[in-house]
């Protein structure tokens, strides 16, 4: 039986970066992972794929369509699918491996195989031949992330309908692709597929796109997409998706049936904590699946702590890796704190949209009073000279005491720009503190500087 101080179930954002902080503690840590690579959903099929496809993507419609403006003629471009393929799993490769020499240079163990509770202070592993091995540890984290959602009457069959897994891997372009779903999934893959050559149609149940996203900024996104050729349509029920002779066909409540070549049903996740022994230990969860935690990740069962995805709050790899760091520091220290209303969000769709803090809706629905700054990139000398001046930065701050209550951008490298914010907001900065920052011009920053003006109606160039 192998023992370790720690024993962390899963080898994703959270979990590999808790058992590299408890190394760095001084703990004894192994990370369970039953998949080949290391790196959890985010990197194997989630965050750095679509990230690698989207600027692949990107650079195509760019060479295409919007380098004439540069004075740069371009002729005959043309797609090679397999090479755009192999650079994004080449991403992911080396980033894999990069993880393994960081639990490597750290003496962390990697048991390979799926891990479970086997009762107070024991994880069994089922390798891929059946062999199973007991590990023991003093306490142990569930960091296991989460699922697709499918929704009732989507028959997903892994090649013509399909969720975002099958969507980065398409082994060709196809005509029409339906995205179920207007979310930051289905947005950022639709938008992929279109500039590669594809008709996609995104169906949303709700009124608009994007939940939780400022809806003045959601508005001007949906704009900006539709522009750009996606067929949005919001509203819509779907009924089914299957695949039938070789196409899919997608019902939906109310409208006649739409015949496509794929769909892609992108309609949230939920945590992955079923099949995991938890009862082993008395632990139980939410009707959605999440673990119940206290403030220092600590589960009903002693010695059994959650983080990520399958606990409550923001389901996205920087908020899993904040967790990890916190819990492990809070074993060691008695004390761990993540601040969840300020993780920032980005949508990495062109423009880019980046958020931290609360929503103008938020502060409407609380009573609380506050001001509002904005500033249009296409007023910032940055964005003139890089052609792209499409969105703006808008700042929150409280009306009393000028502190900066949320920011939300849609334009050029917002999800660069969303961290200076976050900062700021993490220190306690009003509006004025960021307006008086020095900003180097010229510079995208600028625009956050403007906005944060803009607050008090100190604006330079709006």
């Amino acid at each position: 039986m192998a023992q370790h101080d720690l024993v962390v179930i899963g080898g994703g954002p959270g979990g590999y970066v808790a058992a590299i902080r408890a190394a760095q503690l001084g703990m004894t840590a192994a990370v369970i992972e039953k998949e080949e690579k290391l790196g959890g959903t985010c990197l194997r099929v989630g965050c750095i794929p679509s990230k690698a496809l989207l600027e692949s993507s990107h650079k195509f419609e760019e060479a295409g369509h919007e380098m004439a403006v540069h004075g740069v003629k371009v002729a005959g471009v043309s797609l090679d699918l397999p090479a755009l393929m192999k650079r994004k799993d080449d991403v992911v490769t080396t980033l894999s491996k990069g993880i393994e020499a960081l639990l490597a240079k750290n003496k962390i163990t990697r048991h390979k195989g799926t891990g479970r509770l086997a009762g107070p202070g024991k994880v069994e592993v089922t390798a891929a031949d059946g062999s199973k091995t007991i590990l023991e540890a003093g306490k142990i984290i569930v960091a296991v992330g989460s699922k697709s959602v499918v929704l009732p009457g989507v028959e997903i069959d892994g090649r013509l309908v399909g969720t975002s897994t099958e969507a980065l891997a398409f082994d060709s372009v196809p005509a029409h692709l339906v995205v179920i779903g207007g979310g930051y999934i289905g947005l950022e893959l639709g938008s992929v597929w279109r500039r590669l050559g594809s008709k996609v149609t995104v169906l949303e149940y709700a009124d608009r796109i994007m939940m939780g996203i400022d809806a003045e900024i959601a508005a001007e996104a949906l704009t900006l997409f539709r522009k750009q050729g996606l067929d949005i349509r919001l509203g819509v029920k779907v009924k089914s998706a299957k695949a039938v002779n070789g196409r899919c066909v997608v019902e939906c409540e109310g409208q006649p049936p739409i015949d496509c070549d794929r769909v892609l049903a992108a309609t949230g996740r939920f945590p992955a904590t079923a099949d995991l022994g938890l009862e082993t230990v008395g632990i139980t969860t939410d009707k959605r699946g999440w673990i119940q935690v206290d403030e220092h990740f600590r589960t009903s069962a002693s010695g059994v702590y959650a983080i990520g995805d399958c606990i409550p709050g923001p389901m996205l790899a920087h908020k899993a890796e904040e967790d990890g760091v916190a819990c492990v520091e809070g074993m060691k220290t008695g004390y761990s704190h993540v601040d969840y209303d300020l993780v920032p969000a980005v949508v990495f769709t062109h423009p880019e949209i980046a958020a931290v803090g609360k929503t103008e809706e938020q502060l409407v629905a609380a009573g609380t009073a506050f001001k509002k700054g904005v500033f249009p990139f296409r007023a910032n000398g940055r964005a003139r000279t890089i052609n792209d001046t499409t969105g703006k930065v808008k700042v929150l701050a409280d009306a009393a005491t000028d502190r900066v209550l949320g920011v939300h951008i849609i334009g050029p490298a917002a999800g660069d720009l969303i961290g200076e914010a976050a900062a700021a907001m993490n220190f306690g900065a009003t509006a004025e503190d960021i307006g008086r920052v020095c900003h180097a011009h010229p510079t995208l920053p600028e625009a956050l500087k403007e906005a944060a003006l803009a607050v008090s109606g100190g604006a330079i160039h709006a």
